[in-house]
């Protein structure tokens, strides 16, 4: 049976949301100015509904290693948890990581970070990917950088984040289904920090390269 969403944890954004959570089976883009903000806590609740359900969660090129304990405090098993990491060309290694992800239909979270590279995405290569979400019960979610808001996508979802004051984020909706939403969402992350550019993961979760089978 699919689920159409998973509610964010955030009563105030899944009032937002069409369907009351983030979509799955479709495409959902988080443009960011930088990373560090906070942008990866306010996908952690969702993320441990997912976890608690045994549901197998894939994150593709992530900029700074996760880590782990923030990871296992916020309810997220490490077992069922594989990082994947492009070794040659990033953008398109971590697209082309997570349309095989998607089609391996093993698991429940699919979450990629494309770099600033300066470089425009091909809009075909989105399009395949929110093709191979609509296959899916997936959620599938894609951090890019905020100048990605001037290019077309075919993503169901956009939203763009900034830091306000420590510990919340600033929510802007630039696409949905639905009427437009009217004001920005501000969220406080009650201290979630699942990325920590000053420590190392420990008790490390299973880690590939792109082009390894993931299975």
């Amino acid at each position: 049976v699919r689920t159409a969403s998973v509610a964010s944890g955030f009563p105030r954004l899944d009032r937002e949301l069409p369907g009351g959570g983030w979509p799955t089976g479709a495409l959902t883009e988080i443009l960011v100015a930088g990373h560090g903000i906070g942008e990866v806590s306010m996908l952690l609740p969702a993320l441990a509904r997912l976890s608690g359900a045994g549901r197998w969660q894939i994150w593709i090129a992530p900029p700074h290693a996760p880590y782990a304990p923030a990871l296992v405090q916020a309810g997220i098993a490490l077992s069922r948890l594989i990082v994947v990491t492009p070794e040659h060309a990033p953008q398109r290694d971590a697209l082309w990581s997570m349309e095989q992800a998607l089609r391996s239909s093993v698991c429940g979270a699919v979450v990629g970070w494309l770099p600033a590279t300066g470089r425009a995405v091909p809009y075909a290569a989105l399009r395949r990917l929110q093709v191979a979400a609509e296959d899916s019960d997936v959620l599938v979610m894609l951090f890019r950088p905020a100048e990605a808001s001037r290019e077309a996508s075919p993503a169901v979802l956009r939203l763009a984040v900034e830091p306000a004051e420590e510990g919340h984020l600033t929510v802007h909706i630039l696409k949905r289904r639905g009427l437009p939403a009217e004001a920005p969402i501000h969220l406080n992350l009650n201290r979630h920090h699942a990325v920590d550019r000053r420590h190392p993961a420990k008790a490390p979760a299973r880690s590939i390269a792109a082009g390894e089978p993931i299975n």
